[in-house]
């Protein structure tokens, strides 16, 4: 089989049809839904975009060891794998992180394209030069994928796109964002404040128009997926293929009075002038993540059991046929997609890298910021929802099935819950391995 993943940044699930939702105009990826094994409780693990590529290439939960910075060389990632099993590997990204600075995230590709301009004084050089809906950077992404499939079909392949699109800033085509948004005025999207939008000074309809842009950017990535997917078709592979759709996170429009992924402040005259990281809870507009798997010779299906980003890594590594590495952490799905076994999870973790206050950290680009407050991590097990961080910070936890919005924190009545989770956290990241000087903080939180 060949093997194609594709990666679309800051997409919810929430906003896919195939999901339920009603409004959102995503045909492209419904249809793929419906020859795929759709996951309707797929989390991310850490937080944010460059972390969950880590988890993605080592199937590795690499929130309890590291966070936002270069691949450590003695990781071994999942296009190395692959090409050892004699498998053409390819890349073609426009997410700009991969390979800055040193990253090094192109490990084990044989062939790596970066589409440059998604960030940074690039972007408004590339811009300039965009004149057709061709020239933007999921269309170009995209295209230049499958020209490089017209190249390379004869092969056993491994094709990994990433694109951040629907990530800010949002500028899609007009025409796609008149499908949300009525009395289209042709302003620009507001720029995410990443705090309490509110005291930003933003205003309902700020955020609304900033959604409608989203929403557009969902529908275009949507359309050049279904022309992919249909050169795919044309090139006589879709019976030879594993398609693999998923996201890395979501994005809040307001939702707990956040636009952002997190909260950042300012300190005017700081060294930080990006600003410092503060307390950032993960809800599950952020936490949840669509995940389709297309495998020819299996019938779709929708599973509810608990499921992980990481677990894509010995996912792929199953479906060929290729041992899975000692050091995986993660845990196939096959079985659970061809019914062997009903879980595989008990509970799912998603994280920020464990900092601890004071710390000089990355989380969501190259700039330095001081942590101010600790970041939380999420911990589920399908019915609640425990949000914690350190010793002395609030507790929050949520029972999702009938508070799916997460409006109601319900931590006096239920600190037996609480423990529960939190006793499970903190053996999972004994487990990993986690340094103590990140367990010490997290041991007693009641």
């Amino acid at each position: 089989m060949n093997i194609i993943l594709v990666i679309s940044d800051t997409f919810r699930q929430d906003h896919l049809g195939c999901y339920g939702n009603p409004w959102i105009q995503t045909p492209h990826l419904d249809n793929l839904s419906e020859i795929s094994v759709l996951f309707e409780q797929a989390y991310a693990a850490s937080f944010p975009t460059m972390p969950a590529r880590a988890d993605l290439l080592t199937g590795k939960y690499t929130f309890t060891y590291r966070g936002w910075q270069p691949l450590p060389q003695n990781e071994i990632t999942l296009p190395q794998l692959l090409q050892e099993a004699g498998y053409s590997t390819m890349a073609v990204v426009d997410v700009p992180f991969y390979i800055r600075n040193g990253y090094g995230y192109d490990r084990g590709f044989e062939d790596f394209i970066f589409i440059r301009g998604q960030a940074g004084p690039a972007r408004k050089d590339v811009t300039f030069e965009q004149r057709y809906e061709k020239d933007l950077f999921a269309p170009k992404t995209f295209s230049t994928a499958w020209q490089w499939l017209e190249r390379h079909h004869n092969e056993k392949f491994f094709l990994l796109i990433d694109t951040w699109d629907p990530h800010e800033p949002w500028d899609p085509p007009d025409y796609y964002v008149r499908r949300y948004r009525n009395g289209f005025d042709s302003q620009l999207a507001p720029t995410p404040c990443y705090c309490d939008w509110e005291k930003a000074g933003l205003t309902k309809v700020d955020l609304e128009r900033a959604h409608d842009y989203y929403c557009g950017e969902i529908t275009m990535v949507d359309r050049w997926i279904g022309r992919f997917i249909d050169r795919i078709d044309s090139l006589g592979l879709i019976e030879d293929t594993i398609i693999i759709f998923l996201s890395d996170h979501g994005f809040y429009f307001g939702e707990h009075r956040i636009f952002g992924k997190g909260i950042v402040s300012n300190e005017p005259g700081s060294k930080y002038f990006n600003g410092i990281w503060q307390r950032s809870p993960l809800y599950e507009e952020v936490t949840k993540i669509p995940l389709l798997i297309s495998l020819p010779g299996l019938k779709s299906k929708k599973i509810d059991s608990l499921v992980s980003l990481p677990d894509l890594m010995p996912t792929i590594l199953d479906i060929a046929c290729i041992d899975k590495p000692d050091f995986v952490q993660a845990t196939s799905l096959v079985p659970l997609m061809k019914g062997e076994v009903n879980s595989i999870h008990d509970l799912i973790i998603t994280s920020w890298p464990l900092y601890n206050v004071g710390q000089e950290i990355r989380v969501v680009d190259d700039f330095e910021r001081r942590l101010e407050a600790p970041l939380p991590s999420s911990i589920t097990d399908g019915k609640w929802v425990l949000i914690i961080s350190t010793m002395g910070e609030p507790v929050e936890i949520y029972n999702i099935l009938e508070d799916p919005n997460q409006e109601r924190n319900l931590i006096d009545g239920n600190e037996d819950v609480a423990r529960r989770l939190h006793e499970e956290y903190i053996s999972f990241l004994r487990e990993m391995g986690t340094d103590q000087i990140y367990l010490d903080t997290r041991l007693n939180i009641l």
